[in-house]
């Protein structure tokens, strides 16, 4: 069994095993009143506003002139993305979403609430179909930043069928990749990977650093980690610490 890396903090934050951010988010929701809407929320605005700063840095460019594809996920991690795109779009931006088709049970209520804000935001939301798959390599390259959202900490296994594919396309489009929490494909507690991984070049991480960013193996992966604030309160981020 791969090891997890002992580091306990980053950018003067605890490092979490993905088992314990679970209950971290929870608590946050049942004793501190901040239901996971709101952390979502949170999390998409804060993704948001990083993504146009590293646009601005590294490519020159302004809200304005920015074209951003959101890769995104059934799951919270692909919620975070619709809000980001949301916010990108508020910005200026021109984001457009390509998201999984759910499976049978459909999406989760905070994604399906999501989704429609988005459309009513004006984003386009474009579901990523087998038989669309191949077409997703053009409107990548006609992206400057694609969001990894695909697939975040709950995720286990080696990712197969389209969301392995689309993960393929990201990579082999060689634009600039930011990862929401983490690369997709990744393990969240050891950063070990089983064949099929996103390669970002930023890592936007949530609330905490989780524990595999920090293995020397990952970072090739990662590229620059930073922690962005969702709005934990500090009680909370104490109890992170122990």
């Amino acid at each position: 069994m791969s090891k997890i890396p002992q580091i306990k903090e980053y950018e003067g934050l605890p490092v979490v095993t993905a088992e314990k951010m679970k209950y971290l988010d929870k608590k946050a929701s049942m004793e501190y009143g901040l239901p996971s809407l709101q952390l979502m929320e949170n999390a998409g605005k804060a993704i948001a506003e990083e993504t146009l700063h590293i646009a601005k840095e590294e490519l020159g460019k302004d809200p304005g002139a920015l074209t951003a594809a959101i890769c995104a996920g059934r799951g919270n991690n692909g919620g975070d993305g619709l809000v980001a795109a949301r916010y990108l779009r508020a910005a200026g931006a021109r984001a457009q979403v390509f998201i999984l088709e759910p499976k049978d049970t459909g999406y989760g209520e905070l994604v399906v609430l999501n989704i429609q804000k988005a459309k009513d935001a004006g984003v386009k939301v474009t579901l990523v179909t087998r038989e669309g798959l191949e077409g997703l390599a053009a409107e990548f390259e006609n992206a400057d930043i694609l969001l990894d959202a695909l697939l975040g900490i709950s995720s286990v296994g080696k990712p197969t069928g389209p969301v392995r594919r689309v993960i393929q396309l990201m990579n082999k489009s060689a634009r600039l990749i930011i990862a929401v929490d983490i690369p997709s494909g990744l393990s969240p507690d050891t950063g070990h990977h089983s064949g099929v991984f996103a390669i970002a070049k930023h890592t936007l991480t949530l609330g905490f650093a989780k524990t595999g960013l920090m293995a020397p193996h990952a970072q090739p992966n990662t590229g620059k980690i930073k922690v962005l604030d969702i709005g934990y309160p500090k009680e909370l981020v104490e109890e992170a610490k122990k």
